[in-house]
């Protein structure tokens, strides 16, 4: 089942007439049906052409991915879901985790269901009472088929709460979200294929035999809600495509994804670790401190490039300062925020950098000609994120943001906002990701006044028309004080990570207060831009490991040049050439090896340059240079590598070598 917080259909039953009104429906292609009643997503679809509504497998409502059975009671935005929708595959992995389920119910009866949503790359099904290892996903795997073959009807089914009750007798966590649902007033649906049943909000494909190709995954541990003081469930990951061919081209990526996992390079390269006594949080050991001084002088260097003036603010502070920025009720009552009460007051660990931005802003009187004035800070944040959500540098509970907020007047916002977006494009250029940009609209926990919030999504559309950007839009998924453009980059295998961000805030100069003085001598508001280039340091390196797949351009290497000296009488040459190149990043491997080993060594540790001395190099007071494509070429002047070097690091050339 998959999540339930999300708007459901109310049963047709509990409408009176008169309690219906009209409902107008906005499509696409911007065109607009008026129904007089509330109606189906189905029923729109058939309204549209019989040949879509034969089609329609789910809808879009606003945000949300419904069945097509969800009736719309108010106005709101449709798009259909057919087969040849991306977003089909979320239906169709969503019903695969229902043959996971049937699938583990025919080998072990007394499995305890809980929760089983599609994900961006599959699905998965978490279980109580039972335990797995790799043997038993073969065999559940094969049971799977079995059903897909069998090809059963999956028919949706409305029930009664005291009917559903009774179905799910045995299953404990399935009675929990039943009493949830009957909390909220929504219909109880179930969804039926063979002797399989569970409660569902759908939507799902028509039959098991349209779920082409799938594979179990992975088994993991995972707390019930997410919470370690519930239990712990088995999860089962897996994927399902359409066609066979796309399954295969997925587990290839895969396959290239493991072999690029930053947590395992990270380990390697003795870049970073995340121990036990610092949950979610990362230690930097000096390799990984030598790529993050090279990423923060980079964010440095484009910040004097805008016109930021670098500052420092505490993590600790008192609630208050959030109260008023709205990011206490955003952060604390969500369990988000680290925070306690001391002597009387209530301090915490600050989650966003933006109040201590506007602190900084109010600490003087500002005129209209002071504007924009402009704020960065690699600001330490904390936030309480779940156990079972950590990933490595990906997803940590503490984390340095290149944080930065430029305090503009309205006429102003659509210069600032371009000069963002082309700072940033540039920058991820540099490191080869292309960059997709997503307007991120108002969320359902937004503040502020609705006239502010459609200022705000009007300036950000006309920046990104004006500088003829393309975007897609992902309705509901702004920051709960502003909307803002979402800059995603794909890496080196297609995987898209977001990561930088540019964000435009009417609201929090509402709350807290803050103004300037107008050329009319009057008190106004400043809007706040806020935007983070490379975004949280650590997710952006921990990205950069796997889409270089830990062999870094010369100017992020932690090593940039080896020496290898070929005998022990050659280290005093050796140690000559490492203190003449001794600004850059320079080790001599003075191991008591053989050269081929040395070599060896120094490619499996992606050091992008060895130089290799021995008695007739020291003689002529030149070097030999083999580089990260195992070229090498002798007799070659010390000042001909430097300038070499210089350049390429100073370029920031994703990846060249000496001997190109």
């Amino acid at each position: 089942m998959e999540s339930r917080a999300v708007k459901k259909s109310t049963p047709v039953t509990t409408m009176s007439q008169q309690e219906q009104s009209a409902v107008v429906v906005s499509l696409p292609d911007g065109s607009n049906r008026e129904f007089d009643n509330p109606v189906s997503v189905e029923n729109v679809a058939y309204d549209i052409g019989p040949g879509l509504g034969e089609d329609c497998v789910a809808g879009i409502v606003d945000s949300d991915l419904v069945a097509p059975e969800y009736r719309i009671e108010s106005d709101a935005n449709l798009r259909i879901v057919t087969p040849d929708s991306d977003e089909y595959v979320r239906v169709l992995r969503h019903s695969a985790a229902h043959v996971l389920a049937q699938a583990v119910l025919r080998q072990f009866p007394n499995a305890k269901l809980a929760i089983g949503p599609p994900t961006d790359e599959g699905f998965y099904y978490d279980f109580d009472g039972v335990e797995l290892d790799s043997d038993d996903l073969a065999e559940i795997e094969d049971e799977m088929r079995k059903i897909v073959a069998e090809d059963y009807d999956i028919v949706r089914e409305e029930v009664p709460p005291e009917e559903a009750r009774e179905r799910l007798a045995d299953q404990p966590y399935k009675l929990e979200l039943l009493s949830e649902i009957e909390e909220a007033g929504e219909s109880v649906t179930f969804y039926r294929q063979g002797e399989f049943e569970d409660l569902c909000a759908g939507p799902h494909v028509a039959s098991t035999g349209k779920i082409g190709a799938l594979s179990l995954l992975e088994i993991a541990g995972a707390y019930w809600r997410g919470d370690e003081d519930e239990a712990m469930l088995t999860r089962v990951y897996g994927t399902a495509f359409d066609r066979e061919s796309e399954l295969e081209a997925f587990l290839e990526r895969k396959e290239e994804a493991e072999k690029r996992d930053h947590r395992k390079i990270g380990s390697a390269m003795e870049l970073f670790s995340v121990p036990d006594h610092s949950p979610g949080c990362v230690h930097f050991h000096p390799n990984g401190m030598a790529i993050r001084r090279e990423l923060e002088e980079f964010v440095r260097e484009k910040n004097r490039e805008l016109g930021y003036e670098e500052v420092k603010t505490p993590e600790l502070n008192r609630a208050e300062l959030w109260k008023k920025s709205g990011h206490y009720e955003h952060f604390k009552e969500e369990g988000e925020m680290f925070a306690w009460e001391q002597n009387g007051h209530e301090y915490g660990l600050k989650p966003m950098n933006c109040a201590n931005h506007a602190y900084l802003y109010d600490h003087d009187r500002r005129s209209y000609r002071d504007l924009p004035l402009r704020f960065s800070e690699f600001g330490m944040c904390y936030r309480n994120e779940q156990s079972g959500e950590l990933s490595g540098m990906l997803r940590v509970r503490g984390f340095t943001q290149d944080d930065g907020h430029a305090f503009v007047r309205p006429d102003q916002i659509r210069d600032e906002i371009a000069r963002t977006l082309a700072v940033i494009r540039e920058m991820y250029a540099v490191f080869g990701l292309d960059v997709l940009l997503k307007l991120e609209t108002k969320p359902d926990d937004a503040i502020g006044d609705d006239a502010l919030w459609e200022r705000a999504h009007d300036a950000l559309r006309n920046a990104l028309s004006d500088e003829e950007l393309e975007y897609e839009v992902a309705e509901g998924e702004g920051a709960f004080y502003g909307p803002k453009i979402a800059i995603n980059a794909e890496d080196a295998i297609g995987r898209e990570w977001t990561i930088g961000t540019v964000q435009l805030d009417f609201v929090q100069p509402e709350r807290i207060g803050i103004s300037y003085v107008g050329e009319d001598n009057e008190e106004h508001r400043p809007v706040m831009i806020h935007r983070a280039l490379l975004g949280s340091l650590e997710r952006f390196m921990g990205v950069c490991i796997e889409h270089f797949a830990g062999d870094f351009p010369l100017w992020l290497a932690p090593e940039q040049v080896r020496v290898l000296p070929i005998t022990d009488d050659d280290a005093g040459y050796a140690a000559e050439i490492a203190e003449e190149f001794g600004d850059f990043r320079v080790e001599v491997d003075n191991r008591d090896w053989t050269l081929g080993k040395k070599i060896r060594a120094g490619h499996d540790e992606n050091v992008p340059y060895m130089v290799i001395v021995g008695s007739d190099e020291a003689e002529s007071g030149t070097i030999s240079v083999r580089d990260r494509n195992e070229r090498q070429q002798g007799d070659i002047e010390r000042s001909t590598f430097r300038a070499h070097l210089e350049a390429e690091y100073e370029e920031k050339r994703r990846k060249a070598d000496f001997l190109d």
